[in-house]
């Protein structure tokens, strides 16, 4: 299997999940502006949405949305743990925490990211934010990951988008549960593998 990357973006959740399952892949980063592949490929015939990440499967097959990708990758290696099994309620309750991290928190971040965006829009967002953040630090209180001693790829996904916080300027210092779980997750082995991999700095 095949990931296309890009530095920085919430495909390290995939790449992550991958570590912690054992599941070997082939990576490839995206330039997202030029829409190109480091191998020189045209990245929009692989994924015509234009952002990352995306797995190939080896009969070349394609996946895209980070939340699909890491429970596919998690249902690969279902001795792992790192997502609970088809059809259970925990399965829903990751399924929820999954919707609620893309919805809620990924895509919130969005508009940060580009200059043109007005201050007040920008203000906005990062009450919206810190708002979200607080009912997840209220969650991860007492636990070690978000469903308590287990990590699950709900946990890669928090932690890759929860990167972002500093270089968008949201503020996040009163929420010392979810910056305890930050610091918990960094230290994972297969957490430090990944970035190291795609040069990312703790």
């Amino acid at each position: 299997m095949k990931l296309y990357y890009a530095t920085g973006t919430c495909s390290l959740s995939p790449h992550i999940v991958a570590r912690e399952a054992g599941i070997d892949l082939t990576l490839e980063k995206v330039d997202l502006t030029t829409k190109k592949t480091s191998s020189g490929r045209d990245y929009l015939a692989i994924n015509p949405k234009g952002y990352v990440p995306t797995l190939e499967l080896d009969d070349k097959r394609v996946l895209t949305e980070g939340p699909v990708i890491v429970q596919y990758l998690a249902d690969q290696k279902p001795e792992s743990g790192l997502a609970p099994q088809n059809g259970t309620f925990e399965r829903y309750k990751l399924q929820e925490m999954l919707n609620y991290i893309t919805s809620e928190l990924h895509k919130t971040y969005s508009p940060l990211f580009k200059d043109t965006t007005p201050q007040e829009t920008r203000d906005e967002r990062i009450a919206y934010l810190q708002r979200r953040y607080k009912l997840i630090d209220h969650l991860l209180e007492g636990k070690n990951f978000l469903f308590g001693d287990r990590f699950t790829v709900a946990d890669a996904y928090l932690f890759a988008v929860t990167r972002w916080a500093h270089g968008a300027k949201v503020d996040l210092s009163e929420l010392k549960h979810l910056l305890a779980f930050q610091e918990r997750v960094a230290a994972r082995p297969a957490v430090k593998a990944a970035m190291e991999a795609e040069g990312l700095k703790r």
